[in-house]
This record gives C-alpha cells, structure tokens and sequence, in this order.
C-alpha cells in the first residue's frame, strides 16, 4: 500500500499529475483542489491506492481530510473514485460537511457525476458521519441561523448568488469571530470576505 508520495512534479494534466519519485513517475489522479495547490519543487501527497483486476490506481490529496472525505465518499453506493474526486473539486472538505449537515443538495449536484437522485443518497447516507468528518479550517457545521442581523446577512449573501451552504459557513466563522452581536455590515463585510477566499 502506497501511503504518500514525495517527490518533483514532472507534469501537470487536467484531472492527473505524475510525480516523480527517484527516477519513478507515478500517475496520480487528483481533484482541481489539490492540483491547483501543488507547489513548485518538492512536494509530498498523500495517497489511496485501489488495486482491482485490470489496474492498480494512485489518488493523490493535499490534506488528511481531503482524503478521509474521499474514502467515506467512495463508500456511498454510485460513488467511485471519479465521482468522489468530481466531488472534492467542486467542495472543500468544509463546505462539504456544511452541505450534507444542512442538507443543501442543490451543492452537491454542482459535482460533475452527481444528479439529484445521488445528491440525496449522499446526504442521506452521510448525514450522521459528516460531523465527525475532518474539515480544513473554517467552521465544521453551518450554524443555525438566528433571527435578525444573521438571517439579514445571509439573505444579502444568498442574494448576491452564493450558495445557501457557503453563506453559512461564511457567516458561522465571521459570528465566532466578532460575537453574536456583530453590526449588520460587520457581518456581511466578513462573510463576503470568508467567501471570496
């Protein structure tokens, strides 16, 4: 079992990248993500290998939790590794758990692959592990929208044509920050920012 890879980039293409370990070039299927964030020079992925009868495969991630995600994904019935890299492209780890624990299935069908029926089956099946699920950084679970300048602000959001699960998030961070109380501008100020990140 192949665990990581450390080594120099030898090519980049759109849904692959081929990682050159002494003198070795390895095949890696990645998500956009995790292309998009490999450095020049040395880098290190870590990896799922799937061994099957007509082909050993090497999938590539730049964070532990892109790849606990891809491995819960891929244990949802419909999804293979395709639909599950399609999936960590469109949605970090983060707006992944807000998706599923708010039930945003307009979120999920962005990913290539995935229609409305696998959209619910996703949130279905994954509702209760989504919490429990690394994210990358921002707030694990959407907050409950409260009445007032919170619900004005992510309607502002929703509004300017951010999706329901990203405003959430946004705005879960910004109130962590600034308190409950924070101004109606602070707010969207800040989640507006959290958002074009």
């Amino acid at each position: 079992m192949i665990a990581r890879l450390r080594g120099t980039i030898d090519s980049i293409g759109d849904s692959s990248c081929i990682v050159d370990v002494g003198g070795v070039g390895y095949l890696v299927f990645c998500s956009t993500r995790t292309l998009g964030a490999l450095p020049e020079g040395v880098v290190m992925l870590l990896t799922e290998m799937q061994v099957r009868e007509d082909a050993i495969t090497l999938y590539g991630f730049a964070t532990s939790s892109e790849r606990e995600w891809f491995r819960l994904l891929t244990t949802v019935q419909g999804v293979g590794a395709k639909v599950a890299l399609a999936i960590l492209s469109a949605l970090s780890p983060d707006q992944l758990i807000a998706a599923i624990s708010s039930q945003d299935k307009a979120a999920l069908t962005r990913a290539p692959g995935v229609g409305p029926k696998l959209a619910i089956r996703l949130v279905t099946e994954l509702r209760e592990k989504a919490g429990v699920m690394p994210g990358g950084g921002m707030a694990a679970l959407p907050m409950a929208i409260p009445k007032g300048h919170a619900a004005d602000a992510l309607s502002a959001l929703l509004n300017l044509g951010y999706r329901r699960a990203e405003a959430e998030a946004a705005l879960a961070g910004v109130i962590e920050q600034c308190g409950e109380t924070a101004a109606l501008d602070v707010l969207i100020r800040g989640g507006l920012k959290a958002l074009a990140k």
